[in-house]
């Protein structure tokens, strides 16, 4: 190529990139962000991929101070079939380095790192693990995304309600597109859809925004009342392989030692295949109720794990009913594999639609007779994610993969009554308002790196404990194995368990648990449980039910304030010793070292941790000397 046309056409085509979503001025704060956000375009996309013109189409955006109504009405005469509403789109002027968090579309993702390099911090992927589509293949976090401009400067850009479409926050380097998807469904001549409630914050204080988003949010799905559960999970040591003696054995040694523990949760594993929830595989005899009586004549509870809207092909459900399910293009029921993910046991799975009224009476009917026949008062929802399935047709047309979801999920509370209903492996922005807890992490395993990586999943969603529900930040593990020295993974397969888990980390993990406020289940085999981790194991109950609060997402010292002391989670993550500053509020506090049970002396304005050794945590108690 000519060299002297290198420059020309570098700058036409900076200028052609500029032109396709008007772009701004850089920003130098976020205040000048929020400005560049309001005046920011919004276009339709329809299914062809052109665009709406406006002749055709209005999106309405309404400011009342920092929250936005948004719609879209069709002014036309004619049907639009459309793909997206991209309601913001513009060149955010950021630095390309500016470090962001964001939720996943289901709760086995998270996205971190920067503008320009996104990370992946959760487990399993919504793009490539779930293949959801991402528009223009950008990297996407749905329902909510923050920023951190500059050191004390935050933005928090989410919606606040989640009733009819997923927001998508999409970015790199230079732009944000933010965008609701339609689906493809039609929007008929004069009709108008609610886009869901935006929120675009700044501050310097992080818990402070997530206090403000969760409030609004609580606007529009209030946060079901139920009380923190405490308990005991069979997966982690039985995984699918768990027997009625299993259960009994451990209900026993609970109903004499530690009867806080009250919920016995049967985690997978009692049904011949999945989304036959009323029958019992030969683990169990044939019959769950037998267990399930015997809990509760301990005075325990019995809780229960349900995959309420899958059915493998081999299960009664699916044969005696296959116009039940989401169906593919052809009018066929969809193989979740065809699309993404098929299910990690008793696959490729089908999935119920949530739209369809008999669907809807066959999950109130089957809620209801598990709570008021089988006595179960908890039910761990496992698999929720494929609800709210990409890529399928629903019996009702114009509905969402939001609304089918939801629908499904308003039919199981119908029959679920007062019981607990957690959710697990969810559309965490379409379960807002439908769920008592919210499983925040992948499964635990007992292995240094699990501690570690699933830690730091269930710390970025601490702020969501107690606000939006109870967090369940899945089991603590104290014995480092399971039942013949085997744990289980989110598979159902034998897990790596490295040896010589050292006390420091286990003292990481419960300090982890702790430090999140959110729901305690044990996920040993407690008859084999050593003195010294029963101890430890006693020391957190009950929960707090105060997510500890961090300055920012290292998450090196958190601050949990309860009602008659200041409890400070002090963490090292690292390979190496650190130091680390507790600041203490102004006054004279006597401090204490809660795992170890002694005093560590008076402290004022600050302590200093002077030798943290590598992957340990300590709990310091301050009391206010009056």
């Amino acid at each position: 190529m000519n060299k002297l046309l290198v420059i020309p056409l570098l700058a036409i085509l900076v200028s052609l990139k500029s032109w396709a979503y008007d772009g701004v001025p850089p920003q130098k704060n976020a205040k000048d962000f929020l400005t560049a956000l309001k005046k920011a375009p919004s276009k339709v996309v329809l299914s062809d991929g052109s665009f709406a013109s406006s002749s055709s189409v209005i999106v309405n955006r309404k400011w009342k101070g920092d929250l936005c109504e948004m719609s879209v009405k069709n002014i036309s005469t004619q049907p639009l079939s459309i793909s997206e509403v991209v309601v913001f789109d513009l060149q955010h002027g950021l630095n390309a380095n500016t470090p962001v968090y964001g939720e996943g579309f289901q709760k086995l993702a998270q996205i971190g790192g920067t503008l320009a390099k996104p990370e992946d911090w959760g487990t399993y992927t919504d793009r490539n693990h779930y293949k959801i589509p991402e528009p223009e293949k950008m990297r996407t976090a749905y329902g909510m995304l923050t920023l951190q401009v500059q050191p004390n400067d935050r933005l928090l850009l989410a919606t606040t309600s989640c009733n009819k479409f997923i927001s998508r926050f999409s970015f790199d380097a230079m732009r944000l597109r933010i965008s609701m998807d339609c689906e493809h469904l039609t929007l008929q001549p004069g009709e108008e859809w609610n886009l869901e409630e935006f929120m675009a914050i700044a501050g310097s204080d992080r818990e402070k925004l997530y206090d403000r988003l969760t409030a609004a949010i609580n606007v529009h799905h209030p946060k079901m009342n139920h009380s923190e559960p405490m308990g005991w999970c069979s997966w982690a040591c039985y995984g699918p392989h768990v027997t009625a003696k299993n259960v009994s054995d451990n209900a026993q040694w609970i109903a004499q030692n530690l009867p806080q523990l009250k919920y016995i949760q049967i985690d997978d594993g009692y049904q011949p295949w999945m989304g036959d929830w009323l029958d019992a595989g030969k683990a169990f005899g044939g019959n769950i109720t037998q267990v399930l009586n015997e809990i509760k004549s301990k005075n325990l509870e019995a809780a229960l794990w349900v995959a309420p809207f899958i059915a493998s092909p081999e299960s009664k459900i699916f044969k005696e009913h296959p116009d039940w399910m989401v169906k593919d293009s052809l009018g066929n029921p969809l193989r979740s594999d065809k699309i993404g993910f098929g299910g990690w046991r008793q696959g490729p799975w089908y999935v119920l639609d949530g739209t369809h009224p008999q669907v809807q009476a066959y999950l109130t009917q089957l809620f209801k007779t598990l709570k008021e026949k089988w006595g179960c008062t908890y039910f761990k929802l496992d698999a929720n994610y494929w609800g709210a399935i990409h890529g399928g047709v629903h019996y009702d047309k114009a509905a969402t993969r939001i609304e089918a979801y939801r629908r499904g999920m308003e039919a199981i509370r119908k029959g679920s009554g007062d019981a607990f209903l957690l959710g697990c492996n969810h559309p965490v922005w379409a379960s807002l308002g439908l769920i008592h807890g919210s499983r925040s992490s992948m499964d635990i395993a007992p292995n240094w790196n699990s501690f570690k990586s699933v830690g730091k999943e269930n710390l970025l969603r601490g702020w969501q404990n107690g606000r939006l529900w109870w967090n369940d930040p899945d089991c603590i593990l104290l014995s480092g194995k399971g039942a013949d020295d085997v744990v289980y993974d989110a598979g159902g397969k034998a897990a790596v368990t490295e040896p010589g888990i050292s006390e420091n980390e286990f003292q990481f993990h419960a300090t982890v648990i702790y430090a999140t406020g959110g729901m305690l289940l044990s996920g040993d085999d407690l008859t084999k449980i050593t003195p010294a981790h029963l101890a430890m194991l006693k020391k957190i109950v009950p929960p707090t039910g105060t997510a500890a609060r961090f300055e920012n997402e290292k998450f090196e010292v958190g601050v949990s304030d309860l009602k008659n002391s200041i409890v400070y989670s002090v963490f090292n993550w690292g390979d190496t010793a650190v130091q680390r500053v507790i600041k203490l509020p102004r006054g004279r506090y006597q401090l204490t070292n809660k795992w170890g049970g002694h005093s560590i002396g008076i402290g004022e304005n600050e302590y200093h941790v002077t030798m943290l050794m590598p992957h340990s945590a300590l709990l310091i108690e301050a009391t206010k000397i009056q």
